[in-house]
């Protein structure tokens, strides 16, 4: 009986960050992504754990792109031993450079800031994950790989990539696993959708065994949009944020999206559609990136449109420290896209603790926002937030703008996979929460036979049949975290929200006697 190719899931599975998928052919161990968890701090918790596996055991790792949800522990596995090739396009390698350096020194202002903390409150100093050694040694790792082009990954793995649409240099994966007749497998990756100004259209291999595919946005459908649609959306938020001596801050993800909501807003402002403002990319890892865009704008849909915007005179960069805060005192209208776009991390949350609390301010939400982070909980309709261990009562208008995701939605994902087919194994949903997952497989099951389409814990790990259904491996590892705290608030942000809520109601209670009686309720709660 020829060897059969296992698939474990130790990361993106019940949630939709930390994607890392470990394949096994007898001897030969290849991962798919290395991604950092982000959300909330339980899962944050995962990315100072050790591996499941061991890092000098893994042959290659073939990365799909350079999100850091997807590459973001790569220089943890390379400071645990890996020392083995990294493929992926040029697009994401030339990434990588910029943001794998940037992510360990955000760790190290990070770990400062907190070990500043447990230094007053007695508590123990921590390390970051890696530092910026550790990324250097990463990317000398990586070799660039041209879409479509069989490559060998280990002794009886190969693969070529696709097209995914999703950022400069994304892409699928499909890979054979055996010798003889392999199992052929199909990783999505991140999928874009079709209305993507800088990516051309996803493409993907057919007749596979198993498909291994994202699910971010899987029960979400979108009104179809071209061009006009997005424009005409954007105009609209920019319109409803003018205020004089108001701002406009755009929470962005400082690569692709940063780009795309540039080139849209120069195009405005030049057919003069929306005012002539100045428009600051608060984010030197933003301004890496762009020049990285710049260098592949021949590679891109509407390379051109990205090269005038960043020509126009309205915009401007923030590199140092001091530049940043000089953003404070400007007394005209303006717009600042600082990262990070989930809220959790970065220059914006300097930026919000100076305009959330003012009426003249606007955050445009623009991206995908994990459950436990600040943006989510903005989106949420949080009265109140903590940032840096300070209150701050919400009074600047919240808008949330999907036109600019680079996630395909229900209709676009369902379509994907149909392509694929035939289908005759499985296929496994990751890197979406519960209810995501839900409604896409539902969705599948319109044209999949049942039990084919599988939902994977964290860390469980599947057999995987050139002809049947993948078995789950029973003596996979316990998982690291609980299943339900996977994907949602934890205890930390309930606690800060009950807090809040106490506070809250302290103040607002008629007098000392009244919120002597609310402190002697919560007392008693307590002690039961």
């Amino acid at each position: 009986m020829p060897e059969q190719p296992s698939i474990s899931f130790h990361g993106a599975a019940g949630t939709v960050t930390g994607s890392c998928h470990l394949v096994t052919l007898g001897e030969s161990r290849v991962l798919v992504d290395c991604g950092m968890f982000q959300g909330s701090k339980s899962e944050k918790e995962l990315n100072y754990r050790a591996f499941p596996f061991d890092p000098r055991r893994i042959d290659a790792v073939i990365l799909t792109h350079a999100h850091i949800d997807h590459s973001g522990l790569l220089p943890k596995l390379v400071k645990a031993g890996f020392d083995g090739p990294i493929f992926a396009t040029r697009g994401t390698i030339d990434l990588c450079s910029v943001m794998l350096p940037d992510s360990a020194h955000i760790q190290d202002m990070e770990v400062e800031t907190l070990n500043r903390r447990n230094a007053h409150r007695g508590r123990r100093t921590v390390e970051p994950i890696y530092d910026a050694a550790d990324a250097a040694r990463t990317v000398t790792l990586m070799r660039p790989v041209e879409l479509k082009v069989w490559q060998e990954a280990a002794d009886g793995i190969r693969f070529r990539l696709w097209n995914a649409g999703h950022l400069l240099g994304s892409a699928s994966i499909e890979m054979e696993a055996g010798r003889g007749t392999p199992v052929r497998l199909a990783f999505s990756g991140d999928i874009g959708p079709h209305h993507k100004l800088l990516q051309y259209e996803p493409e993907g291999p057919s007749a596979v065994d198993y498909v291994i595919t994202e699910s971010t946005y899987g029960n979400t459908e979108r009104e179809e949009l071209d061009d006009a649609a997005r424009l005409k959306a954007l105009k609209r938020e920019v319109d409803g944020a003018y205020r004089p001596g108001g701002a406009l801050l755009i929470p962005s993800f400082a690569v692709e999206r940063t780009q795309e909501l540039v080139a849209d807003l120069m195009f405005l402002m030049q057919e003069g559609q929306i005012p002539h403002c100045p428009v600051i990319i608060d984010s030197p890892l933003a301004t890496r990136a762009s020049e990285i865009f710049l260098r592949h704008a021949r590679d891109l849909e509407n390379g051109e449109q990205l090269a005038r915007a960043f020509r126009s005179r309205n915009l401007r960069f923030t590199e140092t420290v001091e530049q940043s805060k000089s953003v404070d005192h400007i007394r005209e209208f303006h717009i600042v896209i600082a990262a990070s776009g989930m809220c959790d991390a970065g220059r914006i949350r300097h930026r919000l603790k100076n305009w959330l609390w003012r009426e003249e301010g606007t955050v445009l939400l623009v991206g995908y926002q994990a459950a436990g982070t600040l943006g989510r909980i903005l989106a949420e309709g949080a009265s109140t937030v903590r940032i840096q261990g300070e209150e701050i009562n919400v009074r600047a208008r919240i808008r949330t703008l999907d036109v600019y995701s680079g996630h395909a939605d229900a209709e676009e994902l369902t379509d994907w996979v149909r392509a694929r087919s035939p289908i005759s194994g499985g296929i496994f949903l990751v890197h979406g929460e519960e209810p995501q997952i839900a409604g896409l497989a539902a969705r599948l099951a319109d044209f999949l036979m049942e039990g084919q389409v599988i939902p994977p814990r964290l860390d469980s790990c599947y057999r995987l049949a050139k002809n049947g259904r993948p078995v789950l491996v029973s003596e996979a590892p316990a998982p690291r975290i609980e299943p339900m705290l996977m994907g949602s608030r934890d205890w930390h942000n309930e606690f800060q929200s009950l807090v809040l809520d106490l506070q809250h109601d302290l103040m607002e209670a008629a007098d000392d006697r009244q919120r002597g009686v609310i402190l002697r309720r919560m007392r008693r709660a307590l002690s039961e």
